[in-house]
């Protein structure tokens, strides 16, 4: 009883471990705006370079071929689902950031990436650190990270807008987003659903 108790303890410090090593990747991308601020091409290039290189290096590690730094991070980052399988995650970041930078003025992309980055990040660990409350149809999200994620795309929102009723439909918007059961792929709904709010209806 208390080694399979312990076994389970140890199953979930690496789950966390794993999970503030992933976050911490996804929170790294709030800086994309201030980048994109003063040196946008330079920066979308790069966003792009990081893309197709992450992709490469991908296919050659499911090809039993490790590529430095690259393949690293992946093995280090991935989920128990990714094992032996393409890791999407960072595909999909990518891609959204890339999006909100592309088609949107510079403050409602801001808010669509800052949002996926503190919001959809934060929103994962602390429900994974404090998540015992799950909310039935959402793929195993919980009370916690789905509130941590309104208040801190409110917060954030209101403060890049300079609107307080932007951040309050930001914050429900990307709650929302988040909650659905789309696995990666909310990294491309999140940015979208919060960038085109901002420019279209504030």
């Amino acid at each position: 009883m208390m080694h399979r108790r312990g076994i389970l303890i140890r199953s979930r410090v690496i789950s966390l471990r794993k999970e503030i090593f992933r976050k911490s990747i996804h929170l790294c991308t709030a800086f994309v705006p201030l980048m994109l601020h003063y040196l946008y091409g330079l920066t979308i290039a790069g966003l792009f370079s990081v893309l197709a290189v992450y992709i490469i290096s991908e296919i050659l590690r499911l090809n039993g071929r490790n590529v430095p730094v690259f393949s690293a991070i992946t093995e280090a980052a991935a989920r128990k689902r990714d094992e032996n399988r393409f890791v999407l995650g960072p595909v999909t970041l990518c891609c959204g950031v890339l999006v909100s930078a592309l088609f949107f003025n510079e403050t409602a992309a801001a808010v669509g990436i800052i949002g996926l980055a503190a919001g959809d990040g934060l929103a994962s660990l602390f429900g994974k650190m404090f998540g015992e409350v799950k909310i039935p149809f959402t793929g195993g999200k919980s009370v916690v990270g789905s509130l941590s994620c309104f208040g801190v795309i409110f917060l954030l929102s209101s403060l890049i807008t300079n609107n307080t009723a932007a951040g309050l439909v930001c914050g429900f918007a990307g709650m929302f987003a988040e909650m659905l059961p789309l696995k990666d792929f909310d990294n491309l709904l999140i940015p979208v659903v919060l960038s085109a709010i901002v420019q279209f209806c504030f």
